[in-house]
């Protein structure tokens, strides 16, 4: 018979359970022996996995205090905001306030507007002659971010969101972002000034982002709300245009 597992050098373990699926290193490998168990819960493990799967880099290697949480977060890392674009016209969004003529979905880059900085966005929401707003409320144990890792952790929650006016109208624009208890008590709260875009604007797009750092225990929600209107009250849809929005839970 060959050598048992336990008599490899601990270098050469490391490298066999670094190709294990990592779910199963913390839910099966740990629960092997003590041994295997010290070393899905130390860094060196988890740092290779991080090398493997070019998740690293100078400037995470210095904040990542653990590597485990920092592995996860990186593979789970995404866009928690659904249909941030318009692709799916209003679905998703919900509290939906409906001024003037109310939200429609337009493609780029739209009657005196610009293109997009990515050629992956191709339509956006845009407002009325009253106040448009509308809201998303993401559940973080859904999306599989659990409990003791946003009490203890507390990864970023970065939020992003990009707004522009047309070049022969003036418009507002509002962002609010809350991060929420189990009840819905505000924890946290990102409130943009109303920012006035004025008539005869060059019509670019501009990115808004806010990203929130130890927060506290008891995040369990997030809720993102944006909205606005044009400043001439023009009949139709010539208020602030929004789109590809988004909030990431990252390391």
């Amino acid at each position: 018979p060959g050598p048992r597992m336990e008599s490899l050098p601990e270098a050469v373990l490391i490298r066999i359970l670094a190709s294990i699926p990592a779910v199963d290193l913390v839910l099966a490998c740990r629960l092997v022996c003590c041994q295997w168990k010290n070393l899905v819960d130390g860094a060196a493990l988890w740092i290779l996995k991080c090398q493997q799967e070019g998740l690293t880099g100078a400037e995470s290697e210095e904040n990542a205090e653990n590597w485990q949480n920092f592995y996860f977060l990186s593979k789970k890392r995404k866009n928690l905001i659904k249909n941030p674009c318009g692709e799916e016209d209003l679905q998703h969004w919900g509290e939906v306030e409906n001024g003037g003529d109310g939200w429609k979905v337009e493609e780029l880059p739209g009657d005196f507007g610009k293109e997009f900085p990515s050629e992956e966005v191709h339509k956006y929401f845009v407002t009325s002659y009253e106040w448009c707003r509308k809201a998303q409320v993401i559940d973080l144990r859904a999306e599989g971010y659990w409990e003791e890792l946003m009490d203890t952790t507390q990864p970023k929650v970065v939020v992003k969101d990009w707004y522009a006016g047309r070049s022969d109208a003036g418009c507002l624009y509002e962002l609010c972002v809350k991060l929420l208890s189990e009840n819905e008590d505000v924890l946290a709260e990102y409130r943009s000034e109303t920012i006035a875009i004025p008539q005869d604007n060059d019509a670019s797009w501009t990115e808004i982002s806010h990203t929130f750092s130890s927060y506290g225990p008891g995040v369990r929600f997030v809720r993102f709300e944006h909205g606005g209107q044009d400043t001439l009250f023009w009949k139709g849809w010539y208020g602030v245009r929004v789109t590809n929005s988004s909030v990431t839970v990252e390391p």
